[in-house]
This record gives structure tokens, sequence and C-alpha cells, in this order.
């Protein structure tokens, strides 16, 4: 099967910020709504995903960031099975940034997800939500 076959859509954009408080703030003003605030122990770093209608927003604390027009630093695919993806971006040869399926402890059940690099450096993650 083909990489493609395992995609459903966009999940969420990631924007890491060094103003963790200031930057949840904003997107509640701009009429976000917070759907899951956690924390990632291993890091002390604070996590919270926001969404306003289909749009869903990773915001994490993160030093340095670009700070600069454009610093995303993830567009992230739902992904209806990471294993077999992560076998078909392997046989496609697409430069693999992951060096092997990774797990959060994100939602109820978690996530796991692999992350690739685009043409232009962009970083593309595969992630299924449990």
């Amino acid at each position: 099967m083909k990489l493609t076959d395992y995609i459903n859509g966009v999940q969420h954009i990631g924007i890491p910020t060094n103003c963790f408080d200031d930057t949840m703030k904003f997107y509640t003003d701009l009429g976000f709504e917070v759907e899951n605030l956690t924390k990632v122990e291993a890091k002390n770093q604070r996590v919270v995903f926001l969404r306003s209608g289909n749009l869903q927003l990773e915001v994490y604390e993160e030093d340095p960031i670009a700070g600069k027009a454009g610093a995303i630093n993830h567009i992230a695919l739902d992904c209806l099975n990471v294993k077999d993806a992560y076998e078909a971006a392997k046989n496609a040869g697409y430069k693999i940034v992951s060096e092997e399926i990774e797990s959060l402890p994100f939602w109820e059940n978690g996530i796991s997800f692999f992350i690739i690099e685009g043409l232009n450096a962009e970083r593309i993650e595969f992630c299924q939500r449990f």
C-alpha cells in the first residue's frame, strides 16, 4: 500500500512558544477553545491543544524558537495505522526524521507518531490517536 492510504486528513498544526501562557491567551482570545492541557513530564514541557471549528493547534513550550514569520514546527496528518504508514514511508524512500515510531501520553490513550522531512525542510508528522 502507498503512504497516502493511511492518511485521514490534517490533524493539527504544531506551534512552539517560549511564552506559553501568553500564547494560550492569544488563541483563546481569538475564539479557540482548550481541548486538552497536559504536560510532558520528561521535558517539564506544557502542551495545549486548542480548537476553532475544524482547525486544531498544538501549542507547546520550546526554547529556543525561531521567533520569525513562518515559525510553525510541524503539520500533523491524522494517521489510520501509524505502524503501516511508517513502513510505507520507509519503503517509499521519504527522509524520516524520527528514529522510530514515538509515543506521548496525550489525550486519554496516548498518541504514536513519526516525522518525515519535506523538500523545503518542513516537518510532516503522521500521528495516530488511540
